[in-house]
């Protein structure tokens, strides 16, 4: 585990639960005062306050300590991403509802990274899975974010044809790279956690930032077509992260 993740983690190691009771009971505390926090800091609604900490209370026990930090470190690069440029966004007509997300898109973003915990209690192969979703979450928007305030230009993923940022299945070369940086980021963070091994951090990375260019794909056809919503769109990739992940391992387990 890095320097600083142990900084965060060892005052916390003293409430490690004994048992099962005590671990919900721990994950409950603490995952109320994170919807709490992400509610006043204006990054979720109150529905999405509610949804967000039940999404973090099954991370929480599938994953540990070190899923919820890495989950954390998930929110605070979507809330400063979300928040980087905002004159300029809100210039273009592009930024988002200063009340923060509502019950759907929070459930559409870390939803499918909530499914995968739970099954990770039964199959630790779901660990992967759960990583690769939250670093998909985290890249998405961090590459929707930085790609519109950072670049005046964007490209249709199916056709590269220019069209204006924030056009659904528009991509920009600031907003892939910083797409990948996020998902590097998640990743990282739960391997320093824990969570996954050194060797399969680089599985979680790759599988979260392919899922952005799946992302891209549905928003230039599905999602243009009015056939699905962005949270629809969101929750697809994030489940597809998850899937690619398990299959990556699957390759490499031979």
């Amino acid at each position: 585990m890095s320097p600083v993740l142990e900084i965060l983690i060892e005052p916390l190691k003293a409430l490690r639960p004994e048992t099962a009771s005590d671990r919900v009971l721990t994950a409950l505390i603490v995952t109320i005062a994170f919807g709490m926090a992400a509610y006043l800091l204006r990054g979720v609604t109150r529905s999405g306050a509610l949804a967000g900490t039940f999404s973090a209370f099954v991370i929480f026990l599938g994953l540990g300590w070190g899923g919820f930090v890495t989950l954390l470190v998930v929110f605070v690069l979507t809330w400063l991403c979300t928040r980087l440029g905002s004159a300029k966004k809100q210039q273009l007509g592009l930024a988002q509802d200063r009340a923060g997300r509502d019950a759907g898109q929070v459930l559409a973003n870390v939803g499918s990274a909530a499914v995968f915990a739970a099954l990770a209690l039964r199959n630790h192969w779901f660990v992967i899975a759960s990583v690769a979703a939250l670093a998909e979450a985290a890249a998405d928007t961090t590459q929707s974010e930085i790609g519109e305030i950072a670049s005046g230009r964007a490209w249709l993923i199916t056709t590269f044809r220019e069209v204006a940022p924030g056009t659904d299945g528009g991509v920009s070369f600031p907003g892939m790279i910083a797409g990948a940086v996020a998902a590097a980021a998640v990743a990282i963070t739960a391997r320093s956690a824990g969570v996954v091994k050194p060797g399969l951090a680089g599985v979680a990375a790759a599988a979260g930032f392919l899922g952005t260019v799946i992302d891209s794909l549905l928003g230039a056809t599905y999602e243009r077509r009015g056939w699905l919503n962005n949270n629809g769109v969101n929750f697809l990739s994030t489940l597809a992260s998850g899937a690619m992940a398990l299959a990556l391992l699957r390759v490499l387990s031979g």
